[in-house]
């Protein structure tokens, strides 16, 4: 177990590169970080934060690497994507069940530019799975001190930043080309969603009653 600053950006990439878990300030909360190309390193971080039938979000460097997965890529899906929300996308065959835990879908988000997690995303250039930092059912940790509570020598490598004390992401899940159904709200308001797609779309379904996920 080792904690470093993020400017250490180097060591970080290093770690992540050998298959080690990461915790890491995101653009919303801390969290744990995996390469999310390599199956063993998420699978063993399954091992550490939740029960292995709830699957991660993966974080993308750029919206257009979500074009490499065999998702359904819709343009209402994009423009979420562009509003720094989690989407989730439903799937077609070809993505890996590690990933996905057997679900008909799969969900990334695209953090915004010119904070450690984007510079990070950047610099690995593969997508990482990013569950916040916090075993199921506690409160997400707010700062490196208290993610080393609760998991210790667990985690390979510790990144230290300001404390974040925000809301997680929201997510939004694409049920068809033009509906959509909130998740959860968290870092971006409803209000804001509903707007955004508004102005972009002739008609806007949003669904309250769906299963989620």
């Amino acid at each position: 177990m080792e904690t470093v600053s993020t400017k250490d950006i180097n060591k970080v990439v290093k770690v992540l590169e050998e298959g080690g878990i990461v915790c890491a300030p995101t653009d919303t909360i801390y969290g744990l970080l995996a390469d999310a190309t390599n199956r063993k390193a998420v699978e063993r971080l399954y091992e550490i934060r939740r029960p292995s039938n709830r699957p991660f979000i993966v974080l993308l460097p750029e919206i257009k690497q979500a074009f490499e997965f065999d998702i359904m890529i819709t343009k209402l899906g994009i423009t979420l994507l562009s509003l720094g929300v989690t989407v989730i996308f439903p799937k077609r065959t070809t993505i890996p069940t590690y990933l996905t835990r057997w679900r008909k879908s799969i969900a990334f988000r695209v953090p915004k530019s010119g904070i450690f997690i984007q510079k990070l995303l950047k610099k690995f250039g593969k997508p990482l799975v990013a569950p916040s930092a916090n075993p199921e059912g506690l409160k997400p940790a707010v700062d490196i001190k208290e993610a080393i509570e609760y998991f210790g020598d667990k985690i390979d490598l510790y990144v230290k930043g300001a404390p974040l004390t925000g809301k997680p992401s929201t997510i939004v899940k694409v049920i068809s080309p033009k509906a959509i159904k909130i998740i959860r709200e968290g870092n971006v308001p409803k209000e804001d969603i509903i707007k955004l797609v508004s102005n972009n779309f002739d008609t806007l379904e949003l669904l309250q009653n769906l299963a989620d996920l």
